[in-house]
């Protein structure tokens, strides 16, 4: 079983990525690889130019190591995958890969989904939307609240 956890300040390139993971996810039946894209369009519906992401450089990559690890022990997966970007991200490019690797597809759907879901709302960042009407801090929303609820034994 293999974690794969980073943050990068470079541009998210996930056909850049994809390789590398296939080459990990050796032996598996299959390999499933989300891309989260900051959104040109804030919750009010205002326009957004950049979302912008602070980190705690030791404390954020734990956290990303910790939900990718919590994802290989709960799923029957090989590979388990979390790459986030941080600093200013344009509207438009990747901000987060999400993944994994399973001899069937289920597990990696839902190991996936699973890691996608605690990235959203624990993962230790302070995400701001820049547009032209301002900024605004975002937060976790009931749906993201709700989605990771899922997942409570």
């Amino acid at each position: 079983m293999q974690c794969i956890a980073r943050l990068t300040g470079d541009r998210l390139i996930p056909e850049c990525e994809a390789g590398p993971l296939m080459e990990a996810a050796a032996g598996a039946g299959g390999l499933v690889l989300f891309t989260g894209i900051a959104r040109p369009v804030g919750k009010d519906g205002a326009r957004v130019d950049r979302l912008e992401l602070d980190i705690h450089p030791r404390l954020t990559e734990k956290s990303l190591n910790d939900i990718a690890g919590a994802a290989l022990r709960r799923f029957d997966i090989s590979l388990a995958v979390a790459i986030h970007r941080w600093g200013e991200v344009p509207a438009g490019e990747a901000v987060v890969l999400a993944g994994a690797a399973a001899l069937h597809r289920r597990e990696a759907f839902l190991a996936a989904d699973f890691i996608m879901d605690h990235l959203k709302t624990e993962a230790v960042f302070w995400k701001r939307e820049i547009g032209p009407s301002g900024t605004r801090w975002v937060e976790p929303s009931e749906r993201d609240l709700a989605d990771l609820a899922r997942w409570k034994d």
